[in-house]
């Protein structure tokens, strides 16, 4: 991508109703607009932010069996309403709509109902279990408390992943595959090191459900864990009980804040049943499908690792998920002419700031967006045939030859 020829410019100061750091520099960078509070548009830098962490998620699913679909965003109430959903005054996080026909619409929040209801058209038999489905779609969800940038949001994208079993067993056992799925995809995603399976409320389906929390100081939940983090547990279920069921009684805790990036839920039969989701056994007899549910919000995740490693210059993406692996920049009549030729080529890779610009002002917008390298060259570098490198996580620069850095 040629900076000259985007739209995208970066800003000095972010707009002043924005507090959150991640959203604050992913504004100032050009990586989303904030059209609302937390409403964004995600622009090209940012789009390919989303697909990243897109590609790694579809490829730990994908490696466990789970087939990709799509799903509405309109939803129609019924399904909704067997369940108790659609109306719940204690919850009331929809967005809905009056038809000029009659009639309510809603905008879908969490799609089990709906996804649910459609597998009644195709699963039968026993024969036709287990399945996996997954999505990513923009959720809609009416958040009295937008704020925190990128990590809590009105409209937000989500990767919902579902599934359906003839048993408890046979759910016990895909539920073990998404967790270590999960585990890949947050060390693929950079944040492996400091994000955690932590034990919260299963509510009326099961002892515990699971979360996914990253450590961060300015995370809305409290977690404890133990010495070696090999017990962690949400706020609400920290408590003597649950630490003997654990077999964690008398062990030390400590308390930190943390945000949820990922959740996942032995549902059981809480919805199959309602909704009339049904198999025939082996035996010939009619069960229940059990069912489970695996999210992660690819907006909050990305929110979360702008978070977790932008230092007072900027962003710093992981290698994995950053837009590009490289910032170019060409300095000087030679320098410019041999960044062109490197940049030739590699469009997909180099972010190359060819604008008519001080290189003060360049090295300032590469630092706050954060990309992995950047590389210099220069009519000074080219008097000793080099180019220089410089990692943006750790601030060390090196030179390179220039025929090297062209081989690589």
């Amino acid at each position: 991508m040629r900076l000259s020829k985007t739209f995208i410019k970066t800003l000095r100061e972010a707009p002043k109703d924005e507090t959150a750091k991640n959203g604050a520099y992913l504004i100032r960078a050009g990586y989303v607009h904030k059209e609302m509070a937390g409403v964004y548009d995600y622009l090209p830098l940012g789009l390919r932010v989303i697909d990243n962490i897109k590609a790694i998620i579809r490829d730990e699913l994908n490696r466990i069996g789970c087939e990709e679909l799509s799903l509405t965003t309109l939803q129609n109430p019924e399904p909704w309403e067997k369940t108790g959903r659609f109306d719940d005054q204690e919850v009331d996080i929809w967005f809905k709509t009056e038809l000029t026909s009659g009639g309510v619409l809603g905008l879908a929040p969490t799609h089990e109902e709906p996804v649910t209801n459609l597998m009644k058209s195709y699963l039968s038999s026993y024969k036709d279990l287990p399945v996996a489905v997954y999505q990513f779609q923009t959720k809609f969800r009416n958040e009295l408390r937008a704020k925190s940038g990128l990590m809590r949001g009105r409209e937000f994208l989500m990767k919902d992943l579902y599934s359906f079993h003839t048993s408890e067993e046979d759910l016990d056992a895909f539920y073990t595959k998404v967790e270590d799925a999960y585990r890949r995809i947050f060390e693929r995603a950079g944040i492996g090191g400091c994000t955690y399976e932590t034990f919260a409320s299963g509510g009326i389906f099961s002892k515990y459900s699971h979360e996914f929390q990253t450590m961060l100081p300015v995370g809305e939940d409290t977690i404890y864990y133990n010495n070696d983090k090999s017990v962690v547990l949400n706020k609400e279920v920290y408590n003597d009980e649950v630490l003997a069921d654990l077999g964690a009684s008398g062990e030390t805790f400590e308390e930190t804040t943390a945000a949820e990036v990922a959740n996942i839920f032995k549902l059981k039969h809480k919805y199959s049943k309602p909704l009339g989701l049904n198999f025939i056994d082996e035996n010939n007899k009619q069960q229940t499908v059990y069912m489970g549910c695996y999210g992660i919000g690819i907006s909050r995740l990305m929110g979360v690792i702008a978070e977790k490693y932008a230092d007072d210059k900027g962003l710093v993406w992981p290698d994995t998920v950053a837009p590009f692996q490289y910032h170019l920049i060409g300095i000087g009549e030679k320098g410019i002419a041999e960044a062109e030729k490197f940049y030739a080529g590699r469009e997909n890779r180099v972010l190359y700031d060819d604008r008519d610009k001080r290189p003060g002002e360049k090295f300032a917008d590469a630092e706050l967006m954060g990309i992995p390298l950047r590389i210099v060259i220069s009519d000074r570098t080219l008097e000793e045939g080099m180019a220089e490198i410089t990692d943006r996580k750790t601030g060390k620069s090196w030179t390179i030859a220039i025929s090297e850095l062209f081989e690589k």
